[in-house]
């Protein structure tokens, strides 16, 4: 058994496709529009689905914003240097919420950025 992705409801594909592409260096892996059912399906991450858990970017049609809700956390992703991420992040019109540093009451450097629909993402440094 294995987890094969965590889905989020967004309220502009492209524009969410964008941050998670472009700012996060991610790849679409797969992309399927469902106009019976009035939604679109896209899948992005840094490898293949078949080798590594991935993103569903679920696009609702005619639904242009959800709240997060208090329940959900965040995506974990590991960097090699969050410092580094967070200037990439910035460079490419992403939002930092916290500036990378070591973790409250620990040593483990990370950083949280925000996607456009508000969900969080942390960005945990790779430990040398």
């Amino acid at each position: 058994m294995k987890i094969l992705h965590t889905m989020l409801r967004v309220g502009d594909l492209d524009k969410s496709l964008a941050f998670y592409t472009e700012v996060l260096g991610m790849r679409l892996l797969r992309r399927t529009d469902y106009p019976e059912g009035k939604f679109t399906l896209a899948f992005v991450g840094y490898q293949e689905e078949s080798d590594g858990t991935v993103i569903e970017l679920t696009y609702n049609y005619g639904v242009d914003r959800y709240d997060p809700g208090s329940a959900f956390g965040h995506i974990a992703i590991q960097v090699d240097d969050a410092y580094a991420m967070c200037d990439s992040i910035r460079q490419r019109g992403g939002k930092v919420t916290r500036e990378a540093g070591p973790m409250k009451h620990g040593t483990t450097v990370i950083a949280f950025a925000e996607d456009p629909d508000g969900y969080k993402i942390e960005l945990i440094q790779r430990k040398r």
